[in-house]
């Protein structure tokens, strides 16, 4: 049984009309919201993934490079010095003499 009051039908269709309208204001903010965060990251001259990513492999691979240099001139120039040609100085541990005291003033009267 349908009632001729239209006075459900329109509350019913206002209603709807006013949630649609909140959810696409909150779709607008959010979207404004994340356009102010990328600016604002933009001014901090923060990196993308992607920029972080590619110097990260940048650095391990100078670094895998350096290393395999260091032990090849460790091994060119052990090679050209003979092993007894070592110092005596070196492998004899120096002796640390404790640090002598600063003589006291006397006060001034």
């Amino acid at each position: 049984m349908q009632s001729e009051n239209r006075f459900f039908d329109d509350f019913a269709k206002m209603v709807n009309g006013i949630a649609g309208t909140v959810a696409g204001a909150g779709r607008e903010a959010e979207a404004a919201m994340r356009d102010r965060a990328k600016e604002w990251v933009g001014r901090m001259d923060f990196v993308s993934r992607e920029e972080f990513e590619a110097v990260k492999q940048m650095a391990a691979t100078a670094r895998a490079e350096a290393e395999a240099l260091k032990a090849r001139l460790d091994k060119l120039e052990g090679a050209g010095k003979p092993a007894a040609a070592t110092p005596k100085a070196a492998a004899k541990p120096a002796t640390a003499k404790p640090a002598a005291k600063p003589a006291a003033r006397k006060p001034k009267n």
